[in-house]
């Protein structure tokens, strides 16, 4: 079986998250984290609707991560997401790193909503 790197261009890939933390392109950004085409800023949570309602257009998955464990996002913040046009997938934030990974090397219009893991 042949290995090779993926090649993920001007993109930064989530490589490494702790208690408080996610890193990206080897630089350590407070969590909560928003991670978008040409965006990594803070996160202010689910009440942050209209930072994630900006995406609408720019990104077609949003991928929501819950923290440390799985857990559903606000009903109301899900319908207002999906109403815009963006598809939202929840998931642990570990999960959330991994699949936003995997979606940006297949150079899909992807971004990532994080909430700490500890």
């Amino acid at each position: 079986m042949r290995i090779s790197e993926v090649d993920f261009g001007a993109k930064q890939p989530v490589d490494g998250y702790g208690p408080d933390f996610f890193r990206l392109g080897g630089e350590a950004h407070p969590a909560p984290l928003l991670v978008a085409p040409g965006i990594v800023q803070g996160w202010g949570g689910y009440a942050d609707r209209d930072t994630l309602l900006a995406l609408a257009g720019q990104v077609d998955v949003l991928l929501i991560g819950t923290g440390g464990q799985i857990a559903h996002i606000p009903a109301d913040l899900r319908a207002a997401l999906e109403e815009a046009g963006l598809g939202v997938e929840a998931m642990d934030s570990p999960a959330a790193c991994r699949t936003y990974n995997v979606l940006l090397s297949e150079a899909r219009r992807v971004a990532l909503a994080v909430l700490p893991v500890g």
